[in-house]
C-alpha cells in the first residue's frame, strides 16, 4: 500500500505499530515529518506537507493510540 500526506488514518496506524512507546503529545513536527518519510510505502513529495497536515496525523495518531 502506497501512502501519501492525506492518508492520515494509515499514516497514525504505521506509525503506531512502528513507535508504539513514544510519548505523541512531545514528538516535534521536524521529527514526525522525517519518520512519516521513513514509513514503508510513503510515496508523496516531502513538500506537501505543512504544520496542519502534520497536526492532523499526530491527532489521528493519539485516537488509534485510545
Amino acid at each position: 500500500m502506497s501512502l501519501q500526506w492525506t492518508d492520515t488514518y494509515d499514516i497514525a496506524i504505521a506509525m503506531e505499530e512502528k513507535y508504539p512507546d513514544v510519548d505523541i503529545l512531545s514528538i516535534r513536527f521536524t521529527d514526525l515529518w522525517k519518520w512519516v518519510q521513513e514509513l514503508p510505502g510513503f510515496i508523496d513529495d516531502p513538500l506537501r506537507s505543512n504544520e496542519k497536515v502534520l497536526e492532523a496525523i499526530q491527532m489521528a495518531w493519539l485516537q488509534e493510540r485510545d
